[in-house]
């Protein structure tokens, strides 16, 4: 996997915008940031409403993390399929598609809520998944709208569509709280996704510079697996995205349990709003400084702030300033991180494969979010109220891709 043989299999890409008028490229990528905000919003519905779950099903730590950890698995995995299916059909209908397929998940979800049924809850979730598939579309229409040495602001800037997250954990519970209701809550975000799927459906234009691949799916997306620089790429995604997705779940989980008596449900929904602001606003960063800087220091930069960040966290310092600037700290690394390890696909991707590639690593960030959870929950101790173990099984991964980020020097020029 490390061998330098793999560059001549995966050359970068010849610009396929020379020749093209761009000029729409800023607000047709802003509406897909916007379509993707919306979908990300659906897809964490559940987790700013877990301990309502959790209260009303009697939920166990397992229970509860299985249940965050569903709608991630799916929309990890099936970001595979979709970014290789955006490749054909382009962004315009995969979003349109994705949103409106989304919407009776997020309604599905009001009913299994509304039964108490855990079983169905986590039915729902699964289905539920698809939302989060909507990033691997934006990643190869956005890269399409801009020229090689501009995909890292380009993606960057799709990337906000994060925030989609922060309005879950901000809107959702207030939402159920006041005069909407549980039930409401719901259908007014699946209100949104159909809204959002029609302005998509009637404003969103392929870039000029995209070619439609007509090449059978399947082929493509092994092509994509036999490329290095797509394990390469997968891994160190894995991790940045990943911590951010595990985090955007999971803290307030690990607020309300770490620290009970000074935190609460809202106050809780309002750091892990902060934690996903923070990662959103540096990830367009991060893209920009890979653009000017390359991006293998800026990533060694960022998983140098996971390590230590992660480490900070793991003794469990008194709940208050140390604690909100750490996971600031911690969310902005995790951003920085993101933007300039998707500003290196595209122009490392074969043209013909970028939305495979871009599938591919996004499913693995997906993933890299899926199991956290899962082993904070197992490996929680509630004499101590700690998470220790799983934050330091973060700062060990973190370590290791600074390692091969490190490895990845002089791996290819345009990088």
């Amino acid at each position: 996997m490390m061998s330098t043989s793999a560059t001549p299999t995966s050359p970068a890409p010849t610009s396929p915008a020379a020749g093209h008028d761009l000029r729409q490229q800023l607000p047709q990528v802003i509406l897909a940031t916007i379509a993707s905000m919306t979908g990300f919003w659906a897809w964490m519905s559940i987790a700013p409403l877990q301990k309502t779950y959790a209260t009303s099903m009697g939920l166990s730590e397992g229970q509860i993390a299985i249940m965050l950890a569903m709608p991630v698995l799916v929309g990890s995995l099936g970001r595979i399929l979709v970014g290789a299916l955006t490749d054909r059909y382009g962004g315009r209908t995969m979003f349109a598609t994705i949103l409106l397929l989304a919407a009776p998940a997020v309604i599905l979800v009001s009913v299994a809520g509304e039964m108490k049924s855990y079983p169905l809850l986590l039915a729902a979730g699964f289905y539920l998944g698809i939302a989060g598939t909507v990033f691997a579309i934006g990643i190869p229409f956005s890269s399409a709208w801009y020229e090689p040495e501009k995909r890292g602001l380009a993606n960057g800037i799709f990337g906000m569509g994060m925030c989609g997250t922060a309005v879950a954990a901000l809107v959702t519970p207030r939402l159920a709280k006041g005069s909407l209701g549980y039930a409401g809550t719901h259908y007014a975000i699946a209100g949104v996704l159909v809204v959002m799927a029609a302005v998509v459906w009637f404003l969103m234009k392929e870039s000029p510079a995209w070619d439609r691949q007509v090449n059978p799916i399947i082929p493509r997306i092994t092509a994509a697996l036999k490329l290095g620089i797509t394990w390469q790429m997968c891994f160190l995604y894995a991790i940045v995205f990943g911590g951010f997705v595990a985090f955007s779940t999971f803290l307030p989980k690990y607020l309300t349990t770490v620290y009970p008596t000074e935190v609460d449900v809202i106050g809780a929904g309002n750091r892990m709003a902060m934690f996903v602001l923070a990662a959103v606003v540096a990830r367009p960063f991060g893209g920009t400084l890979a653009d000017k800087f390359g991006a293998r220091i800026i990533s060694a930069i960022a998983f140098v702030g996971i390590i230590v960040t992660a480490a900070i966290v793991s003794f469990q310092p008194p709940e208050g300033i140390v604690t909100g600037v750490t996971f600031l700290l911690m969310a902005a690394s995790l951003g920085l991180g993101q933007g300039s390890i998707f500003g290196w696909v595209p122009r490392v991707a074969p043209k013909d494969k970028v939305g495979a590639v871009s599938g591919t690593v996004a499913a693995a960030g997906g993933l890299g979010g899926y199991f956290p959870p899962l082993l904070m929950a197992a490996t929680y101790n509630p004499e101590t109220r700690s998470y220790a173990f799983g934050l330091w099984a973060l700062v060990i991964t973190a370590a290791l891709g600074l390692v091969l980020t490190l490895l990845l020097k002089g791996r290819r020029t345009t990088a």
